[in-house]
């Protein structure tokens, strides 16, 4: 007499609409609100609940990947992050009235940035906004080697293509600084600092595996 033998039991599978708010991610849907925030110039809270109504859709519709980076945003850095912003705005503002104004042929160029955090999530920041900045625009962004590429207003000498270049690297220590993320490869070259963000996040991952293996062991 054989006996009989119960059907494993199969693990519960998430639902489309659980895989789909899955993909709704906090430093995103922060970022997000900022953004609708400084585009309407106002702060108000139906305008708060506007950006956060947004950012979700806009993560739902268009799923982004995960990031890769633990998110802490700090008070100060950030109203660190948004006072700078204002103040370049005003004042790039005022600069392209005057270069408008003035009489004769304005120069251009396109400056090239390569960033030493190896994170979509800095660039896309950091090339947003810097095009927010009157004067400038971003043209491209290159993920694989995160270098992002600026359409820069009356450039007339290789001094003033350095000083835009220091004032987007600028832009990204004050980035990271106001979601709380680790700055201390700035002061390398820029492949060197994305390799040594690389190797950083290699071993908190093998950190985390290792911790998760011996909760097994605890538990078992």
């Amino acid at each position: 007499m054989t006996a009989d033998v119960a059907p494993a039991p199969v693990p519960d599978q998430p639902s489309a609409v659980r895989r789909r708010l899955a993909n709704v991610q906090l430093g995103v849907t922060l970022w997000l609100i900022v953004l609708w925030l400084v585009l309407w110039r106002d702060l108000t809270f139906p305008l708060v609940a506007g950006g956060l109504l947004v950012g979700a859709v806009v993560q739902l519709v268009f799923p982004l990947p995960p990031l890769r980076m633990h998110l802490r945003p700090r008070p100060v850095g950030l109203l660190v992050l948004v006072a700078v912003f204002l103040r370049d705005v005003v004042v790039a503002s005022w600069q392209v009235t005057r270069i408008v104004l003035r009489p004769g042929p304005v120069t251009n160029a396109v400056v090239e940035i390569q960033l030493r955090t190896p994170s979509d999530f800095v660039l896309t920041i950091v090339g947003e906004m810097l095009t927010l900045i009157p004067g400038s625009v971003l043209i491209e962004a290159r993920r694989a080697s995160h270098t992002i590429y600026m359409h820069v207003l009356d450039v007339a000498a290789e001094d003033d293509v350095e000083e835009f270049r220091e004032l987007a690297l600028a832009q990204e220590r004050r980035v990271l600084r106001a979601f709380g993320i680790d700055d201390s490869h700035l002061s390398l070259p820029p492949e060197q600092a994305q390799q040594a963000v690389r190797d950083r996040a290699a071993g908190e991952d093998v950190q985390g595996v290792v911790h998760g293996v011996h909760d097994e062991e605890d538990f078992g």
